[in-house]
């Protein structure tokens, strides 16, 4: 049995790291967020444009980890019904259904996914009073999507698809080595998430939405000139439509600046596969530097050693 309809869209991605002060001088003073919580060791960041309470959480920790990737439900009733459905499908739960003591509360269950990353599904979360971004106004408008390495990425997807709900939007293979990268949705955003086969699990990337191309452009340009170490980019993906420039966190974590997320017609919208031998596939426009191994590998990130192993908040 498939669990359709439950998960709404993407809240935030929760991280921790040993250098916390520089990862968060790094997202407020650099990348655009919005401190609008904190405490010794944690930090909640909020995009300006967006009614969510935080779209990134810090959190000081001896290792490098992803705590959890949070995701929206309708209502309070819709968790009680995806706990039960979880359970019953053999789902570890790491938390019952319970109220969040985190900025706007709500209500909330966590699991393990199949390969022991954290997930929360939450509703009746406070929306944040939040503001239109104004044009020439380089910083984020909210969380666009985020995507994960997996070494079993096959099963990754279909354990997303089965229990989650999430429909498949594209998928991208290279020639005769196969598929690699599968994007997915809960909503008419193209991906709110994905799958990319890597080497062991981990992070691959976040992307956070700007408001149009000046805006990419100029937060792109701005991040350059602070000497921030890109990856790649700018360019326009195929799948998605959306435009692309990739930079390295403080911790190795890659995130991205994008826009223009295409939003699709549920009714009629059939995945592609797209070959990333064609180089179009990968950037329509042909601005970006060429995707190598070198940068495949910095995106592969390291290790998470929080795998099956609940965040202590």
């Amino acid at each position: 049995m498939e669990n359709h309809g439950l998960i709404t869209h993407l809240r935030h991605i929760d991280v921790a790291m040993p250098n916390f002060a520089e990862q968060r001088k790094f997202y407020t003073e650099l990348w655009g967020l919005t401190e609008t919580a904190g405490d010794t060791g944690i930090s909640f960041l909020a995009a300006e444009g967006s009614p969510e309470q935080y779209v990134v959480r810090l959190r000081q920790e001896a290792h490098k980890r992803t705590d959890l990737v949070a995701f929206g439900a309708a209502t309070a009733a819709d968790v009680d019904t995806l706990a039960a459905q979880l359970s019953a499908q053999g789902v570890r739960l790491t938390s019952e259904p319970r109220p969040l003591d985190t900025p706007g509360g709500g209500y909330a269950v966590r699991f393990f996914d199949n390969e022991g990353r954290v997930v929360e599904v939450s509703a009746d979360v406070t929306p944040r009073q939040h503001r239109k971004i104004e044009a020439r106004e380089p910083i984020p408008v909210r969380l666009s999507h985020v995507l994960m390495n997996s070494p079993t990425p096959e099963a990754t997807v279909a354990w997303y698809i089965k229990h989650l709900g999430f429909r498949l939007s594209d998928t991208m293979c290279l020639g005769s080595r196969g598929e690699i990268m599968w994007f997915l949705r809960c909503n008419t955003f193209h991906h709110s998430f994905g799958i990319v086969r890597g080497p062991h699990a981990a992070f691959h990337h976040a992307s956070f939405e700007m408001r149009g191309i000046d805006e990419f452009m100029r937060g792109t340009g701005r991040m350059r000139r602070l000497g921030i170490e890109r990856l790649w980019g700018p360019g326009r993906h195929r799948a998605g439509d959306n435009t692309f420039s990739y930079f390295l966190d403080q911790a190795g974590n890659t995130v991205e600046y994008t826009t223009e997320l295409e939003v699709l017609d549920e009714d009629t919208w059939h995945p592609h596969l797209y070959d990333l031998r064609e180089p179009a596939n990968a950037d329509q426009w042909g601005t970006a530097n060429e995707m190598d191994e070198f940068i495949a590998a910095k995106s592969h990130n390291d290790v998470d050693p929080g795998l099956f192993v609940a965040p202590p908040m």
